[in-house]
């Protein structure tokens, strides 16, 4: 059996989705908070058992049975989530899980200045230590371009610090390349790179969006504690102001610049494309 964590959230579902597609859906479990939410998935034949990191007796029960578990990375900032990785990592071992799938980030490595880094280097030690076979996907960034662009569409630019080249890649790709390696299309020891195949920066994609709307997108590069104040005016918290300033230094940096052609591979076809994905955006 295959077991998902984090079922009901943006990447799990998705992945719970392709797995669908390529296996029978008894094989399928969901480890999920709240089981309720998971009831569409349980309508088609899906396992779902409650389950959460905070809880190592119940993950060990929704993990029974498993011979593959995808542990979906926290995000509450507010939590020791090196502690909780490393809980579920016992729980899956425990349960007898065969290998352990983690979704991790690109260039997750020591010195990385984007701050979540750290938990994916301790969560990948973790792994290394747990004495099964595992599998970190260290996946691009995947959040939508509207999060990483802002209203540009509304105001004409693009206005954020300085950057560096990045291979933003979309997460339902990301979850179809998941899905086909938990169900056994390939398979990896330790750390991979599921990236689009470019990466571009901020300048590119101005021009990119200038092209797509025949309007002129200007690239406007804001003083960090600038950018900082304005994202505390329109309600940001600060703490979390200043984690996503980390991804900007890290970028600039150059420790995203690297695009690697797996993701390719494993779908057997090209990503989508930034171009794609704003095309579609601004045809929305």
């Amino acid at each position: 059996m295959i077991v998902v964590t984090g079922a009901t959230g943006g990447l799990g579902s998705a992945t719970v989705e392709n797995l669908l597609e390529r296996v029978p859906a008894d094989r399928i479990g969901v480890s999920v908070r709240d089981v309720a939410r998971a009831q569409h998935f349980a309508d088609r034949g899906v396992r779902v058992r409650q389950g959460s990191y905070a809880d190592p007796a119940a993950l060990r029960s929704s993990f029974a049975g498993a011979e593959q578990v995808l542990l979906v990375s926290g995000n509450d900032p507010a939590a020791d989530l090196v502690g909780l990785h490393r809980d579920a990592v016992e729980a899956a071992v425990a349960a007898g899980a065969q290998r352990i799938l983690y979704t991790s980030q690109q260039a997750a490595v020591p010195g990385n200045p984007y701050l979540p880094s750290e938990i994916h280097v301790a969560t990948e030690a973790a792994l290394a230590e747990s004495g099964v076979a595992w599998t970190a996907l260290r996946n691009g960034p995947y959040g939508t371009l509207e999060q990483v662009l802002g209203p540009w569409q509304r105001t004409g630019e693009i206005a954020r610090p300085e950057d560096g080249p990045a291979p933003y890649t979309d997460r339902a790709d990301v979850a179809e390349a998941t899905a086909a390696l938990l169900a056994g299309d390939r398979s990896f020891d330790g750390a991979i790179t599921l990236t689009a195949p470019t990466a571009v920066t901020f300048d590119d994609l101005a021009a990119i969006a200038s092209d797509l709307t025949g309007r002129t997108i200007e690239r406007t590069v804001l003083n960090d504690e600038q950018w900082v104040a304005d994202q505390i005016a329109n309600g940001v918290p600060e703490q979390a102001a200043r984690l996503m300033l980390t991804w900007y230094q890290a970028s600039r940096a150059g420790y995203f610049a690297a695009a690697d052609p797996l993701l390719a591979e494993l779908l057997g076809r090209e990503p989508s494309s930034v171009a794609d994905r704003l095309a579609a955006s601004i045809a929305a």
